[in-house]
């Protein structure tokens, strides 16, 4: 081939990657990613315990977090991520869930750092429930000592990530696993002995002093879910509590794990992200985003 063929040949070669770097605005073929619509985030944490860890719903007694109602990606659970990663692809892979099977409202600071490090602008706290289930009645965490944890959890968030967004969650009603499951000879076998004894110790019995605790019991529930109301409002604006909504579920066997018979399932994992969607308000900026 002459020298002069060859290059003729170079220069149209060369031209012809240029014209195709050019044509897709220069990002060496690759289009820019989306930016995320306006309102809806992309990043997510989630901090808790073992209802937000996934606990029992993959069939073993083991933390699960596919099926978490907050971060997991079970299609089966629909989760606050996968629902956001429908309208904001950005968010794919960008969830991280902080949460600790057994932990208490006293690790929420040190999960709240792990939020802080991933840089997260959205955050889900559900917290509470290890602080009543405890041996017996006077080893639940006092009220004043459970708000301390949440305010210095909270106070992690607000320093590290100003301008994230936090949904704080109620404790569910847990004394309504007790209403529906003691009459269930199942339920009532994996009880025994080893799951929130502080209500589920003795379930069938009708004796005053069990029926006493079973309603502190309840009545520590609803004081950790009014401080937890009462701790968002204190955060300002960028937090939001859920008005009640997870407390609300009517929780039947059917929605829980059938090992323990006390953590959800992943249907009921599915139930508290539907509510906790809706009380988020994070369905109305998906709308306007679609």
């Amino acid at each position: 081939m002459s020298r002069r063929w060859t290059a003729a040949v170079t220069a149209l070669l060369a031209a012809f990657a240029l014209a195709c770097e050019g044509s897709d605005g220069g990002g060496g073929g690759q289009p820019d990613p989306p930016a995320a619509p306006p309102g809806v985030p992309d990043s997510i944490a989630a901090l808790g315990d073992s209802i937000t860890a996934g606990f029992g719903s993959c069939l073993v007694l083991a933390a699960c977090q596919r099926n978490s109602w907050s971060t997991g990606d079970s299609s089966r659970v629909e989760s606050l991520y996968r629902r956001l990663r429908e309208v904001n692809p950005a968010i794919r892979g960008k969830a991280h869930n902080q949460a600790v099977n057994g932990a208490r409202a006293s690790a929420l600071a040190t999960q709240a750092g792990g939020a802080v490090r991933a840089r997260v602008d959205y955050v889900t706290v559900l917290v509470g429930a290890n602080d009543a289930c405890r041996g017996g009645i006077e080893d639940m965490t006092s009220v004043s000592t459970f708000r301390a944890d949440v305010d210095r959890g909270l106070a992690t968030l607000k320093k590290g990530l100003p301008k994230a967004r936090v949904l704080v969650v109620s404790i569910p009603n847990l004394h309504r696993i007790w209403e529906i499951g003691h009459e269930d000879t199942r339920a009532v076998r994996a009880w025994r002995g080893r799951i929130c004894p502080a209500l589920l110790a003795n379930p069938t019995s009708t004796e005053p002093a069990d029926r006493t605790r079973r309603s502190t019991f309840r009545a520590r529930i609803d004081a950790y879910n009014e401080q937890l109301a009462a701790a968002c409002k204190a955060y300002g604006s960028r937090c939001r509590y859920d008005g009640g909504a997870a407390h609300r579920v009517r929780f039947g066997l059917d929605l829980l794990n059938r090992l323990d018979y006390f953590h959800p399932n992943a249907a009921g994992q599915k139930e508290l992200a539907e509510v906790t969607w809706r009380a988020s308000g994070l369905a109305s900026q998906a709308r306007r985003a679609a």
